[in-house]
C-alpha cells in the first residue's frame, strides 16, 4: 500500500505512478470519513484540465456519496476559486478539486476546501492524512455506476457575485482589449464570458490558449515570464491595439501574473500593491496581509495609506486563516495568489483580472504608472528576483541554513541592519535590500529570494548567495 504525503495544500503525485485510482479512493474515504464526523451533509467536487480529471472526479463522488453524502460535481473542468465559491453558495460541509494547480503536466492533485469557501485548514489535512495512513484498498466505500450525485451549476451565481465585487460604473465607461492567456487550464472562458453575460461591448477579452490541454502546451501552467514567451513576443510585436495589458491564469485559474503592452512582465507583488491602490481609492478599510516573501512596497503603501499590516508565514493558507478571524482588505503571497475584500477567502486569478481592469478604469492610466506613482509615493523603486538553488543532499541543505545562524555584522561584504526568523531567514542589508532564504521540507533545495532597488542589485545579491551557499554546503 502506497504512502500518500500531504504537503501544505493536498496531496499531490505523478498521475499513474501514485495518483491512481486506488489511492485517489483511499483519500476520498478518508475525506468522507472526515466529513461525516463533522456532521457534513453535502460536498462539492470539481477539477482541472489535467489527464483524465473527469474520470478521477467521478471516483471521487462515487465514494463520497457511496458514505451518504450529498455530491454536486461540475460537468466540466472549472477553477478552483469558483469551486470555493459553489461550497460557499451550497451550503456544502467542503469540497475537492482535482488539480496540481502549477505543477508539471504529468501530476494531478487532491486539494480540500472548508465551508467557508478558502483553502481547509492544517487541522483538516492532519486529519484526513491521517485516516488515509490506515485505509486500506478494501475499506473504500463504492457502488459503481450509480449516479448518487448531481451535476454542479453555478456560473451564474458566481458571475451575479462578480458582479457585485467589481465596480461595473467604472468598468462601463472603460474602451480596451485585455487578452487572456488560460494556459490550457481551468480559467479557458470565464473571463470573457462573464464580459458577455454583462453585456458589455466596450471591453473586448482575446482568448490565448483558452482550450483545455492536459499538457499546457508543454510547460507548466504556471504565469512566469519562463512560461509566457509567446504572450510576451505578441505584445512586444504588436503593443498597439489598444490593449490594456494581458492576464495569465495558472492550471487552476487560482493565481495569475500579467504581461504589459511592449512585453514587460508585471510580477505578482505589482499585483498585489495596484490592488492595494485600488480598495483604498474606493475607500475600503481593513487589514493589509502579506507573506514574509512579499515585497516592502506593498507594506509601505499600506503604511502610507494608513492601513494595518500582518505578515504571515510563506502559504496562503495563513493568509486565508486572517481573512477568517478579521476584517482584512487585500491578502496575498509572492507566488500570485492574492484574496479580497468582499469575496470568499481565496486567490482568485478570473476575480483579480477583472479587478485590474478596474483599476486602470479608476486610475485613468496604464498599470505602468500606477506602479510607477506608487513607488513615487512610498520612495522605494522595486526589482525582485527569486532563486531555487539545487543541492546534492539534505545534509548540504541544513549546513547551508545553519551557516546562517553564525553570521556576524556582515554578509556579502554588506552591513546586516537585521535579521528576521518568521520562516526560514531573512537579512535585511544596508541600503533597504533584504534576502529571505527558506529550506524546502521535501527536497535539497534551498529557496533564496531578494528585493533591492534595481536589477543589477537582486543580481549582484542573488549571484552572491549561490556562491556563499555552494561553498558553504561542500566544505
Amino acid at each position: 500500500m502506497d504512502e500518500l504525503v500531504f504537503g501544505t495544500d493536498g496531496w499531490r503525485d505523478v498521475i499513474g505512478d501514485r495518483f491512481t485510482f486506488v489511492n485517489v479512493g483511499r483519500v476520498a474515504q478518508g475525506y468522507a470519513d472526515h466529513l461525516v464526523e463533522s456532521g457534513a451533509s453535502r460536498v462539492i467536487v470539481g477539477y482541472d484540465t489535467r489527464f483524465n480529471g473527469h474520470l478521477f472526479a467521478q471516483r471521487v463522488a462515487e465514494v463520497l456519496a457511496t458514505n451518504g453524502l450529498e455530491v454536486l460535481i461540475s460537468d466540466g473542468p472549472i477553477p478552483a476559486p469558483v469551486l470555493s465559491f459553489a461550497v460557499v453558495q451550497h451550503g456544502a460541509g467542503g469540497g475537492v478539486m482535482l488539480t496540481a494547480s502549477h505543477n508539471p503536466p504529468s501530476y494531478n492533485g487532491f486539494k480540500l476546501k472548508g465551508a467557508y469557501g478558502g483553502t481547509a485548514t492544517d487541522n483538516v489535512y492532519q486529519d484526513v492524512a491521517r485516516r488515509v495512513t490506515t485505509t486500506r484498498p478494501e475499506d473504500v466505500r463504492r457502488e459503481q455506476g450509480k449516479q448518487y450525485f448531481e451535476h454542479l451549476d453555478i456560473k451564474e451565481s458566481y458571475f451575479r457575485h462578480l458582479s457585485q465585487l467589481v465596480d461595473l460604473d467604472v468598468i462601463s465607461t472603460l474602451y480596451g482589449t485585455v487578452i487572456h492567456d488560460a494556459m490550457g487550464g481551468a480559467g479557458g472562458v470565464w473571463i470573457a464570458e462573464f464580459i458577455e453575460f454583462l453585456g458589455l461591448e466596450n471591453i473586448r477579452i482575446l482568448g490565448r490558449r483558452n482550450s483545455p490541454d492536459p499538457m499546457f502546451s508543454g510547460v507548466n501552467p504556471e504565469p512566469i515570464p519562463t512560461n509566457l514567451v509567446s504572450l510576451t513576443t505578441e505584445l512586444s510585436i504588436e503593443p498597439s491595439r489598444n490593449i490594456m495589458f494581458a492576464t495569465a491564469t495558472d492550471g487552476d485559474s487560482d493565481r495569475l501574473g500579467l504581461v504589459l503592452p511592449g512585453g514587460a512582465y508585471f510580477n505578482s507583488h505589482q499585483i498585489f500593491s495596484v490592488l492595494v491602490d485600488l480598495f483604498a481609492r474606493r475607500g475600503a478599510t481593513g487589514r493589509v496581509v502579506k507573506s514574509f516573501s512579499v515585497s516592502r512596497v506593498v507594506e509601505l503603501l499600506a503604511h502610507a495609506r494608513g492601513l494595518d499590516v500582518l505578515e504571515t508565514r510563506v502559504g496562503f493558507k495563513y493568509i486565508a486563516e486572517a481573512m477568517l478571524k478579521e476584517d482584512v482588505l487585500v491578502g496575498g503571497e509572492e507566488s500570485g495568489g492574492i484574496g479580497v475584500t468582499g469575496h470568499i477567502p481565496e486567490r482568485d486569478g478570473i476575480a483579480n483580472s477583472l479587478l485590474l481592469i478596474e483599476a486602470v478604469g479608476r486610475a485613468g492610466v496604464p498599470l505602468n504608472e500606477i506602479f510607477e506613482s506608487i513607488q513615487r509615493e512610498v520612495g522605494w523603486v522595486h526589482a525582485y528576483d527569486r532563486l531555487d538553488l539545487k543541492l546534492t543532499t539534505n545534509l548540504n541543505k541544513d549546513l547551508a541554513m545553519s551557516s546562517l545562524s553564525q553570521l556576524s555584522n556582515s554578509f556579502l561584504g554588506r552591513a546586516i541592519n537585521s535579521v528576521e526568523r518568521r520562516d526560514g531567514i531573512k537579512i535585511n542589508l544596508e541600503g533597504g535590500a533584504w534576502l529571505l532564504v527558506r529550506a524546502s521540507g521535501t527536497e535539497p533545495l534551498l529557496r533564496i529570494y531578494c528585493e533591492a532597488q534595481t536589477v543589477g542589485e537582486v543580481e549582484r545579491i542573488l549571484d552572491g548567495a549561490k556562491q556563499f551557499f555552494s561553498t558553504v554546503s561542500n566544505n
